[in-house]
C-alpha cells in the first residue's frame, strides 16, 4: 500500500480507530501488556506509529522522556489533544524513514504498526537503527501463523483487507529471521483472536 493511499485511510478512519481499537479488548491487552513491562525512570521512550495515543495512558509522563510520532497528521493531532498537559513530544514522521540519530532510544513501542506500514521490513530495520544497544523492542500485532503457510482464503481476502489500511498475511518470522544476527527474543506470546495477535519483545545485542 502506496503513503498517498495510507494518508485517506487515516485520515477518514482516525475516528472509527479510536472507538474499535482503542476500546474493549484492544484495550484491555494493551493495558495488560505495558502494566507488566519493567522500565527505568527517565528512560527514553519512542511510540512508533502512536495512531490516537492509546498505548500512552499506560506511562507515567513525568518519569519518562517520550516521543511519538505517526505518518497521520489526522491520527497525531486526537494523540495530543489528550495529552495537551505532558511534555510527551509529537512529531510527524514516516516510521520507514526516521529523522533520528542511530541509538537514540532505551524502548521503542510498536502498536499495530508493522501490519499497516508499506514496507515492513524497513520498518523494523530503522526501529532497530535508532535503539541503543541492549533496548527492547515491544510490538503487539498481528501476524500470519508460525510456520504455516497462509489459507487460500487469506490469500483471497488479503488485498481487499489491504485496501483498509492493513495486511493480514505478515510474518514476523520472515522479518526476524532478516534481523537475527542484531536481535534476541525475549518474550513471544500469543493475547489476543487464538494467537493471531501477539506480543513480542526483542532486546538488539549487536
Amino acid at each position: 500500500m502506496n503513503n498517498k493511499w495510507n494518508k485517506i485511510v487515516y485520515k477518514v478512519g482516525s475516528s472509527f480507530y479510536d472507538r474499535f481499537f482503542n476500546t474493549g479488548v484492544f484495550l484491555k491487552t494493551r493495558k495488560k501488556i505495558f502494566q507488566e513491562v519493567s522500565f527505568q525512570s527517565k528512560q527514553k521512550i519512542l511510540f512508533v506509529g502512536i495512531g490516537t495515543g492509546a498505548d500512552l495512558a499506560y506511562f507515567d509522563h513525568m518519569n519518562y522522556d517520550i516521543t511519538a510520532i505517526d505518518y497521520s497528521p489526522d491520527m497525531l493531532a486526537i494523540a495530543k489533544s489528550k495529552f495537551e498537559h505532558s511534555a510527551i513530544q509529537f512529531i510527524e514522521m514516516d516510521a520507514q524513514t526516521m529523522t533520528f540519530e542511530d541509538e537514540s532510544f532505551d524502548y521503542i513501542v510498536a502498536s499495530l504498526i508493522l501490519s499497516v506500514v508499506p514496507d515492513e521490513h524497513k520498518c523494523f530495520e530503522e526501529m532497530i537503527r535508532v535503539l541503543k544497544l541492549n533496548g527492547k523492542i515491544l510490538i503487539f500485532d498481528k501476524f500470519a501463523a508460525k510456520h504455516q503457510r497462509i489459507t487460500v482464503t487469506k490469500k483471497l481476502l488479503r488485498p481487499f483487507i489491504s485496501l483498509l489500511g492493513t495486511d493480514i498475511g505478515r510474518s514476523f518470522e520472515e522479518m526476524f529471521s532478516q534481523q537475527k544476527q542484531r536481535l534476541k527474543i525475549i518474550k513471544d506470546d500469543p493475547v489476543m483472536l487464538k494467537g493471531m495477535y501477539r506480543y513480542i519483545e526483542v532486546m538488539k545485542i549487536k
